[in-house]
């Protein structure tokens, strides 16, 4: 039997002010579960599951807008896949304290066996403080590859996903060495056989720490002894010139500071028999997506700046040719068809432009705008333009 409760009844059980329950109330975090015919808010023994998510994601270190994004579909039967992601989160910081600890200890008995400051000691105190903010960015970036990969994965048209398509192309016969730049989590590589992968050293390189540790955690402990994880910048490679018969970059040039010195970087370590393969987008790619947030608020850019217009389908070839002898396209078939409205707000929030701002306090009203959408139409369809680029040395 259900039991519900007042807002003075939930909070006093909860042990938090009623100030609290109202302001998670206005913020659109805790809504009430109804309202009774005497106008009490009346809340549910599941808000409580709701109330302990976000007060431990605030603890963690997500503000409120963060929270919302990530409890908006939440329901008691994703209490598992909650607890689960609040334990590795709690890991982490846990992880993190342990190594503050540890420095904290090394600086007190420097400066009493020495009666001296080691500064190196006091640098590495800031990093670690400031490591926390670090953990939040990088499970908010981990997230939202997540939230993107599986969007094409639920809803793709081509039964090939574009993971195993990619890994196709890819020709690793009688290769002996492979770097990827912006490994992201990895998810390229679970789709290579290990007879491929036996005898092989691979190189998985983001400038995300956070990706790197992804990465290793999906791989699997099983298949890490062909792997070598490690934290570098593109622009910025510590191998010999030549080291690498096969380099990848998987929608990852159009995100660097300085493509031109990536691509001389790529090129330098790459053998003289050697292949790049660089993937990226076209202008038409998820144009429906774009389209549906601008006629529900004009001001929403999904993103900064168009990514394609750095390093796409239509330049690619331009700015590949002066580092390569050779350069080929090749296009993915691909496109989806979403007929539920969750997937797509999770998509649209997990984008880099100003929608997360815009849509914070309209999360419920887009998320309706987008049902309506569906049920006149049975789904939304939406076009793919991807592709890879394959450069001879």
């Amino acid at each position: 039997m259900a039991h519900y409760y007042t807002t003075g009844e939930f909070a006093r059980m909860a042990h938090v002010t009623i100030r609290t329950i109202r302001y998670y109330d206005k913020k659109g975090l805790l809504k009430p579960s109804f309202v009774n015919e005497s106008g009490y808010r009346m809340y549910s023994d599941e808000d409580f599951l709701r109330l302990q998510k976000i007060l431990s994601l605030k603890y963690l270190g997500f503000s409120l807008k963060e929270i919302s994004n990530m409890t908006i579909h939440d329901t008691s039967s994703d209490i598992l896949e909650s607890l689960k992601m609040q334990i590795d989160l709690v890991q982490k910081k846990i992880e993190n304290m342990n190594q503050m600890e540890h420095a904290l200890q090394n600086t007190m008995q420097i400066v009493q066996q020495t009666n001296q400051i080691d500064w190196n000691e006091i640098l590495n105190l800031i990093h670690l403080t400031d490591m926390e903010k670090m953990l939040v960015e990088q499970y908010k970036n981990g997230a939202n590859l997540n939230i993107r990969i599986s969007l094409h994965e639920r809803y793709s048209s081509n039964p090939q996903g574009w993971f195993a398509w990619l890994c196709e192309q890819i020709d690793l016969d009688q290769v002996k060495n492979v770097l990827e730049v912006g490994c992201g989590n990895g998810q390229l590589w679970k789709h290579a056989p290990d007879a491929v992968l036996q005898g092989k050293y691979i190189c998985l390189s983001d400038a995300s720490g956070g990706m790197v540790h992804d990465a290793a955690v999906n791989i699997g402990n099983e298949r890490k002894k062909y792997f070598d994880f490690r934290v570098l910048d593109c622009q910025k490679l510590p191998f010999p010139d030549g080291h690498f018969q096969r380099v990848v970059a998987n929608h990852v040039l159009f995100y660097v500071q300085n493509i031109a010195k990536a691509l001389e970087e790529n090129s330098r370590v790459l053998s003289e028999d050697g292949i790049f393969y660089c993937s990226t987008y076209g202008t038409g790619h998820m144009h429906e997506i774009t389209e549906l947030v601008k006629e529900f608020d004009p001001r929403i850019s999904l993103s900064e700046v168009a990514l394609y217009k750095l390093f796409g389908l239509e330049n690619g070839q331009k700015l590949l040719e002066p580092y390569f002898s050779s350069v080929e396209k090749r296009m993915y078939d691909d496109s989806l068809w979403v007929d539920k409205p969750e997937p797509l707000l999770d998509y649209i929030l997990s984008c880099h432009g100003n929608q997360s701002e815009l849509l914070y306090p309209r999360q419920r009203e887009f998320k309706q705008f987008l049902e309506e959408k569906i049920q006149r139409d049975g789904g939304i369809s939406i076009s793919k333009e991807a592709g890879i680029f394959i450069c001879r040395k």
